[in-house]
């Protein structure tokens, strides 16, 4: 699945084709081979979508609870379908740790696209039991999700890299800082 935002709004058609389109192949030939269980590794951006990749990771998650559906009324099939909702997986590709790494590492200066945007963050060892977890509760049709506590200012994380890499924050209120915050 594209899960990252800027790929899907790059290319729209192709990230609703691999997320919605891929997801029904998926789940029908989950069905016909009669598997034990098909989980959709979906994202919190899937809940009322602001934006192309969410939208089309929430379609993708109405097909699994339509073949789930399917399944409890087919006496054929005993796949148990079900969805894990992530937010963000610090240190994964799609995180945006490994990015402000390389911009610091560069001199700078980190991008934001706004200064007030808030993210949930969880760790790949959190992901990865949730993933389990979910396995072994699922009877079908669920959304699991980690209370992921609260939400995180993207911009206070980057400060506090930049914080945590030995270096100081240039703004106006310290012109002689190390690393630059660009909206």
């Amino acid at each position: 699945a594209y899960k990252h935002v800027p790929i899907v709004e790059i290319n729209p058609l192709v990230g609703i084709f691999n997320n919605v389109f891929s997801t029904k192949v998926i789940c029908k030939v989950s069905k016909y081979a009669n598997l034990k269980q098909a989980i959709l590794i979906s994202t919190d951006k899937a809940v009322r979508p602001t934006n192309i990749m969410g939208a089309s990771k929430r379609i993708s998650e109405l097909i699994v609870q339509g073949f789930s559906e399917m399944v409890k009324n087919d006496d054929k099939s005993e796949c148990c379908f079900s969805i894990v909702r992530f937010g963000n997986v610090l240190g994964s590709s799609g995180s945006v740790v490994p990015l402000f790494k390389k911009q610091i590492s560069n001199g700078g200066p980190i991008t934001l696209t706004h200064p007030e945007i808030v993210r949930y963050f969880m760790s790949i060892r959190e992901a990865a039991q949730l993933v389990i977890q979910s396995a072994f509760l699922s009877r079908g049709g669920e959304v699991f999700l980690l209370d992921m506590g609260k939400p995180i200012k993207i911009r206070d994380l980057a400060e506090q890299m930049i914080f945590l890499s030995g270096l100081t924050l240039k703004d106006d209120n310290n012109s002689n800082g190390d690393i630059q915050i660009v909206i």
